[in-house]
């Protein structure tokens, strides 16, 4: 066993002493040692129970005859912490969180893993710590939380409340309707209700076989959702020492492009995009953000979910068949791109866990012969503003899908807020946002308020978004993230002034300045970048090794390089 190395002869006498001190006997010394890595914490609704779900786990695992070592890691909830300082740490965590898993592994030379995770940076953080480890894991997530309804009997989510004050900036609805929407949103516990970067995140995780099949569309506090749990921990002990399923080999080249065609399918949310060329190079398999739209070009996009069809929540693609009826359905007509071979955790290939799954509700998942669009739900653009690419979520675009218009530029999200509610971001206009990016944040923070002021204020189909910064994957619209290269290191859309001309083309993937050669020569000789000024010791140590989002805004790359 990899734990014997802290538990086996005379000389760890010591370690096993202190073993001892935390409950263990002799018996259980010649027994494989399991780490519970948990993401509990109490503001988040998506983790405030998994300390309850933790203990539905060791118990499972001390009685298949497993040793359970639970620890932590932090979480940050970017609902809360959108609109303020806080959300600068957002993505920055998820390399705290990464750097836990691999710190408190090894440290302690446990034998396999299972990883309770749920919302935002947590799932992806936890899978990169996971791949630096590279024992046996299984990734069960907290669930998704069922979605709310308003005294009107609508559907809601937490996109509902981020476009309500929009909607209620404009008169469009009185105060007590704002309240009524903001109290019922969130019914419980989960993570939030439609296709956001945590439900799109535990859906890949289905998609690459780490997980067992269920986890991406099982209710949150659930009796499925609590056997998903025992039948996870049963299956880690089963595991715990077969090397066969080390999580580099399940996270295999295949698995990340089988990922990528999912994605594209239920149309994610874009930060699946930075999210997954993070993990795949921890995976030693890098996706080339190039290759994104050869996926998207063959892949349709079969299930509309929250925010781009507010009608449907996760818990209807799980009563219309799971994430293995979507797989299951685009394998039809996948022009070869899906590997059905690829192995995963619960022991049978992609294609015989699939094989007897059907869609039992086509209002929910399509038919590929009745797709939303034949293309992918995600696309890159490319061109003179973003020459290493950019993020859209086709999937949630409301309008055209061809757009010119007259620049209207904002050097961070706070000015961009006070200009949209002032009214100087009118129909017609490109909304630019700078100075978000990985680096410029630094944090690349997410952007939900503007695009749903903008959604909330009637102006969804008549004005773009473009920013070096990122989304929510509530968000909804023509925008445009993840601009690389970004403006703090001297991207295009650093130089861009009020007025300039930008065309977007989302079928020709394409994203241009209307500025010469020559313009953009001139006003690179006077450009300096924006320096804001940085209070925090983390942000700043984080500032000096953050590469741009085209690489995932994974840290060091020069390093990993060599």
């Amino acid at each position: 066993m990899r734990s014997d190395v802290i538990k086996k002869g005379y000389l760890k006498a010591p370690n096993r002493s202190l073993l001892r001190a935390c409950g263990l006997e002799d018996e259980d010394f010649g027994k494989p040692f399991i780490g519970v890595a948990n993401s509990y914490i109490d503001i988040i609704p998506g983790h405030f129970y998994l300390n309850k779900y933790a203990a539905i786990i060791k118990d499972e695992i001390r009685k298949n005859g497993c040793v359970p070592f639970e620890f932590n890691t932090i979480g940050i909830d970017d609902g809360i912490a959108m609109g303020h300082s806080g959300m600068l740490f957002s993505l920055p965590s998820r390399e705290i969180i990464a750097n836990s898993i691999e710190s408190v592994m090894n440290a302690h030379q446990l034998d396999a893993l299972i990883c309770i995770p749920n919302c935002d940076k947590i799932t992806p953080g936890m899978l990169m710590g996971a791949l630096r480890v590279n024992v046996p894991t299984i990734f069960v997530s907290g669930g998704p939380m069922k979605a709310g309804k308003s005294t009107k009997g609508e559907k809601l989510t937490l996109n509902s409340v981020f476009e309500a004050v929009g909607e209620f900036e404009v008169q469009k609805i009185s105060e007590e309707e704002l309240k009524d929407i903001e109290c019922k949103a969130c019914p419980s516990g989960g993570s939030c209700s439609g296709m956001f970067t945590a439900n799109s995140m535990n859906t890949l995780c289905e998609a690459m076989g780490i997980a067992l099949s269920g986890n991406g569309t099982a209710l949150a506090l659930s009796e499925e959702r609590e056997n998903l749990l025992r039948k996870a921990a049963k299956r880690i002990c089963e595991i715990a020492l077969d090397e066969k399923f080390k999580i580099r080999n399940i996270i295999t080249e295949k698995a990340i492009k089988n990922a990528m065609v999912v994605d594209m399918a239920m149309g994610g949310s874009s930060n699946t995009i930075l999210h997954m060329l993070a993990i795949s190079r921890e995976a030693g398999a890098p996706l080339e953000i190039k290759s994104l739209n050869d996926i998207s070009k063959k892949i349709a996009h079969i299930a509309k979910i929250a925010p781009s069809l507010p009608s449907v929540a996760m818990e209807d693609v799980g009563r219309a068949g799971g994430m293995n009826a979507v797989i299951k359905e685009i394998s039809r007509r996948d022009n070869g791109l899906l590997a059905l071979d690829a192995l995963t955790i619960s022991g049978e290939s992609l294609g015989e866990r699939i094989k007897d799954a059907q869609i039992l509700d086509e209002n929910v998942i399509h038919k590929v012969e009745n797709a939303y669009s034949k293309v992918g739900g995600l696309a890159i653009l490319f061109g003179n503003l973003a020459e290493q690419g950019c993020v859209i979520k086709t999937a949630g675009i409301v309008g055209e899908r061809k757009f010119s218009g007259k620049a209207v530029c904002f050097d961070s999200q706070d000015e961009a807020i006070r200009g949209i509610i002032k009214g100087k971001v009118k129909k017609g206009n490109v909304c630019v946002i700078r100075y978000e990016g990985p680096k410029g944040g630094p944090g690349m923070q997410e952007m939900l308020s503007p695009t749903s002021l903008i959604m909330g204020m009637g102006l969804g189909a008549d004005v773009a978004l473009i920013t070096d910064g990122r989304f929510s994957g509530a968000t909804r619209g023509l925008s445009i993230g993840h601009i690389s290269p970004e403006a703090a290191e001297g991207g295009l859309i650093g130089l861009l002034k009020d007025g300039d001309i930008i065309d977007i083309d989302v079928d020709a993937y394409a994203i241009n300045v209307r500025l010469s050669e020559a313009e953009i020569k001139q006003r690179r000789e006077n450009f300096k970048p924006l320096q804001k000024p940085l209070k925090s010791r983390y942000l700043a140590q984080y500032q000096k090794l953050v590469s741009n989002a085209s690489n995932g805004a994974v840290l060091d790359l020069d390093f990993f390089k060599h």
